[in-house]
């Protein structure tokens, strides 16, 4: 991955209402492929408080317990979201935002993050690496505290196109956009604990908490612009609200793979062993969802 040639300050969040709009209009005319050219700035926001009543409407979204001095580990995503935006909005990104797919996210968290104080963010866009559905972008985000990383995430986002026939290099060997989403009988079977249902407007309540109104996550009409047959859930709420069924350790690594879309509204089934957990359609199924795992650090 290339490191970015060029920082920028940023005095406030970016508002992200325009910034949606950008990237909306912007979207018809990209030409994705993995070779192109892409921002190489880092940007970074110094001074950064939570907004703890934005904070909370979070948690209760996702299902975190609320009121706590600490950070649940998925929400630095979300404070993120704005500057990953603002880059993905730029004219110089070459993947259109309208469609793009959040395939996968990797967090390392070094220590719990306060609710409250000073933080500092820092945004940027690795690389873009050919997948066999398309082409996806790695966005890093890092928090500091005092100075030091407590807090980093690799998020991939898929956009979709026509490619050549794909071999093995191509895409690393990986499956994560839900071309199957068929669990093989080597990766062994976790028992179900909960069994979730979700409204048709869940999409909606995690877009107000987030600020991610993606449109394929809102409504059945816009969602079936894109080709999904009905609003589905954003990945970064399932993520969310298994790891807040799952716990995770004060200092621990996560991966999360989101393999086939939550259609909404739908019943889903919460199934995890150990430092695996998944998302499933069915209670005794194979067709999964969401898969991932918590790791203690050190």
């Amino acid at each position: 991955m290339r490191t970015p040639t060029s920082g920028r300050t940023l005095t406030s969040p970016p508002a992200l209402t325009p910034l949606l709009a950008r990237g909306a209009l912007l979207s018809p005319f990209k030409r994705p492929r993995p070779d192109a050219d892409h921002p190489r700035t880092r940007l970074v926001l110094p001074g950064l408080r939570v907004d703890l009543a934005r904070l909370a409407a979070y948690e209760r979204v996702c299902g975190f317990p609320t009121g706590e001095d600490c950070l649940p580990v998925t929400y630095p995503h979300v404070l993120g979201f704005p500057l990953a935006m603002r880059l993905m909005s730029d004219r110089e990104f070459p993947l259109p935002l309208l469609g793009l797919v959040h395939t996968s996210i990797g967090i390392t968290r070094h220590r719990p993050l306060r609710a409250t104080g000073d933080h500092e963010l820092a945004v940027h866009v690795a690389s873009l690496a050919p997948h066999r559905r398309g082409t996806e972008a790695t966005v890093v985000t890092a928090l500091r505290d005092g100075g030091e990383v407590v807090w980093e995430s690799h998020s991939t986002y898929l956009a979709r196109h026509r490619t050549q026939a794909a071999s093995p290099s191509a895409d690393g060997n990986r499956d994560r956009d839900g071309a199957s989403g068929w669990r093989g009988p080597e990766a062994g079977v976790l028992p179900v604990l909960d069994e979730w249902r979700l409204g048709a407007d869940v999409g909606r309540r995690y877009g107000a908490v987030s600020g991610d109104r993606n449109p394929i996550h809102l409504h059945p009409l816009t969602a079936r612009l894109f080709g999904f047959p009905r609003a589905i859930a954003h990945g970064m709420w399932t993520a969310a609200r298994c790891l807040a069924a799952h716990g995770t350790p004060e200092a621990a690594r996560i991966h999360v793979e989101f393999r086939t879309p939550v259609l909404l509204p739908g019943t889903v089934f919460f199934a995890a062993d150990g430092s695996r957990f998944e998302l499933r359609e069915g209670g005794d199924g194979n067709r999964v969802h969401v898969s991932g795992r918590v790791d203690p650090l050190g």
